[in-house]
């Protein structure tokens, strides 16, 4: 994994880095001339600010699986508490499984908090019952299945640009409006080599395809179209908050009568904090992760937009103390490490 110099200065985007952000929140496969001329500014530039933000490792678009194709089970949240001292150690040895796509280090009675999603041919049982409370330092875990999603990462937009720019990027966003697959025996070899591509690359063209496939571009193209009509995969921006002014992680479950549960979800989906959103086991059945400016941002989240919500009898927050992996892209700092391998399987 790559590791920054802690001596580094801290990376800074500026005006016209945060609006190519925001765009590719919107759009993540925008063709750069698109993209440039829709944010005001020539295309070199844009192609420039791009290769820039990837290859300092600020940046990256990587296609999202839709996970009941790659899973063997529904995912889990996971609520860790090591002993004293081994948080560090805990967090390494949960980074080595490949089923983990989320960890976040916390305040709070658990010290980690992570997403569990058991991959195709691995045993939820075993990950939930051997595999991880044999972690050396684990002392408890806390596990519940998460039921439904009502939002995803790929659905949390950076609010910055106008709404005349955001409606012209609406017009290359990534749209599943097919026929969704059922199991991933359905696509063929090259389909199948064309989503991993996908998944490693957002941004891949359809040249790029056929050059490494050995296809046409057409062909290639057709493959392409097919996974992302069908929501098979939905390209993402992978960046670290902070550089967008939210250095504030935070999970927060909230216990919500049940006739009041889906009104407090699509009150919940809209708002601008809320990046993961989902219905789970337990005894708070919503839980939701978010970015925030800060703590007084978070503050203000819970005393007045939770504090409003109809049904709501409780709720429980921690702060995130640091961000160690997102759908399967490990952190270094600011910057972003490797992606794990071996997600995609048949």
């Amino acid at each position: 994994m790559h590791r920054s110099d802690p001596r580094a200065v801290r990376p800074q985007l500026d005006e016209t880095d945060l609006d190519i952000v925001a765009a590719l929140h919107i759009a993540p496969r925008v063709p750069t001339a698109a993209l440039a001329d829709i944010l005001g500014i020539p295309t070199s530039t844009a192609s420039r600010r791009l290769a820039r933000l990837q290859d300092e490792r600020l940046l990256r678009v990587v296609g999202r699986f839709a996970w009941e194709l790659i899973t063997s089970s529904n995912p889990f949240e996971l609520w860790v508490t090591s002993t004293p001292g081994h948080s560090e150690a805990v967090v390494r040895e949960l980074l080595r499984i490949p089923d983990v796509q989320f960890v976040l280090r916390t305040s709070g009675a658990a010290d980690i908090y992570a997403n569990l999603f058991p991959l195709r041919g691995s045993d939820p049982h075993d990950l939930l019952t051997s595999t991880i409370p044999s972690i050396p330092g684990v002392r408890a875990i806390d596990s519940r299945m998460i039921l439904e999603p009502a939002k995803v990462g790929q659905s949390w937009r950076y609010r910055r640009l106008d709404a005349a720019r955001t409606t012209e990027l609406e017009k290359h966003a990534a749209v599943a409006d097919g026929e969704p697959l059922r199991d991933l025996q359905q696509l063929s070899d090259l389909e199948f080599e064309t989503m991993r591509m996908l998944g490693e690359n957002g941004r891949v063209t359809a040249a790029e395809v056929g050059r490494t496939l050995g296809v046409s571009p057409t062909t290639a193209a057709r493959a392409m179209r097919l996974l992302i009509h069908s929501g098979a995969i939905s390209p993402r921006i992978e960046i670290q908050p902070d550089l967008m002014g939210f250095p504030l992680n935070a999970v927060v479950t909230i216990d919500v009568r049940p006739r009041d549960i889906r009104g407090a979800l699509d009150t919940l989906a809209a708002h601008p904090s809320v990046r993961l959103l989902s219905t789970v086991t337990g005894s708070a059945p919503v839980s939701l992760a978010g970015v925030f400016a800060g703590p007084v941002d978070l503050a203000r989240f819970v005393r007045d937009d939770l504090g409003t919500l109809a049904g709501v009898r409780s709720v429980q927050s921690v702060a995130g103390l640091r961000l160690e992996r997102r759908y399967w892209v490990d952190r270094d700092g600011l910057r972003l490490g490797d992606s794990v391998e071996g997600v995609l399987r048949r």
